[in-house]
């Protein structure tokens, strides 16, 4: 049983490997949730059901045309022990755009909602202390067998809910990050880029790890043109005791709920919220006197320590984690655990 914070991390099985030390993601809850969809038509049980592999056609529609898209939240354990998911409501709606996005049915929002609730009630006994949490990954793929519709949407689908109990998402915890600036290669497709389709993540997947293995940087941020907008996986932010500034939102990048929640803890905080336009020339500019870092379900708030531009290793202040940035993040990871006031209406408790 392992101690984090001093506090033993307990699930319903003892043999349970331990978040905090396996890679973010491996491992699984016990339950599920399954809607299956044909004709428009959702049907779902009403209850979780045990974690199962599935069956697919060699023929099936996602698997050649990629007709998927997911979501990301978390669940948290709360301070007096319960456990709370964390802008639930706002996961379903941007899952809803998704699948919109995709030319699919698209089903009720509430569906949606209790499949998270009901899996994570069935799970609820791995949800990790803090600072872990238990991801939820909702999830709508095309099931048609039918390897003739590149240009047609699948007419059936299936849409389902999976739980991970999971550690940080950086290995090593909260350290300041080196981000490689990518001025020439795009992150995705303008118009696909707020969608949460692993398409996207596949098209970053290769300019991160060649920035990993020449440059021994942690993720890349996209700035296609000198247009900063986010890295493969998070939003990007630069702060300093006045500000905090972040790429105005348009299609091409994630409209990250973590991101949006940053920003309110940020006006509630008294700082200047600034959403517009930030030029790599500015970012070179700010690294001498203010903070950087992502924000993420997964990364949480992360500081960013070092800039690579150009060829320049450019150190972010002093190379450490900001009290700017560190103060944000424990603003939100104490809303998001119970340990402040939930002012916003951010958390929907589920035990």
């Amino acid at each position: 049983m392992a101690k984090r914070g001093g506090t033993e991390y307990k699930s319903e099985m003892s043999d349970t490997p331990d978040p905090f030390t396996s890679p973010f993601g491996t491992l699984f809850g016990d339950h599920m949730t399954v809607a299956n969809v044909v004709d428009g038509e959702y049907t779902y049980s009403g209850s979780a059901q045990p974690l199962e592999n599935f069956s697919l056609h060699p023929a099936t529609h996602v698997l050649h045309y990629a007709s998927a898209c997911f979501e990301g939240l978390k669940a948290h354990r709360q301070a007096d022990g319960s456990v709370a998911i964390f802008r639930l409501d706002d996961h379903v709606a941007r899952m809803l755009i998704s699948i919109e996005k995709l030319r699919m049915p698209v089903p009720d929002g509430a569906l949606i909602r209790q499949m998270i609730v009901d899996a994570v009630t069935a799970d609820v006994g791995h949800t990790p202390v803090n600072p872990g949490a238990l991801y939820i990954r909702p999830t709508f793929i095309g099931t048609a067998p039918n390897i003739g519709a590149a240009a047609t949407p699948s007419n059936t689908a299936m849409l389902y809910v999976i739980t991970s109990p999971v550690g940080d998402y950086f290995a090593g915890g909260i350290r300041p990050l080196t981000i490689f600036i990518e001025h020439d290669t795009p992150r995705t497709t303008p118009q696909f880029g707020m969608v949460k389709s692993g398409a996207n993540y596949v098209m970053a997947l290769g300019p991160t790890l060649d920035a990993k293995r020449d440059h021994v940087a942690d993720q890349v941020l996209f700035a296609t043109g000198g247009d900063v907008t986010e890295t493969g996986a998070a939003n990007f932010f630069m702060v300093d005791n006045e500000r905090v500034i972040t790429r105005n939102l348009d299609t091409s990048f994630l409209h990250g709920i973590t991101r949006r929640s940053v920003l309110q803890i940020a006006a509630d905080l008294g700082y200047e919220v600034e959403e517009r336009a930030v030029t790599l020339d500015e970012l070179h500019a700010w690294s001498d006197h203010g903070e950087m870092f992502l924000t993420g379900t997964a990364a949480v708030v992360a500081p960013v320590g070092k800039v690579i531009v150009r060829g320049d290793h450019v150190e972010v202040g002093d190379g450490q984690p900001g009290s700017n940035t560190l103060r944000l993040r424990e603003a939100l990871t104490n809303v998001q655990t119970g340990n402040s006031p939930d002012e916003h209406g951010w958390l929907t408790p589920v035990s």
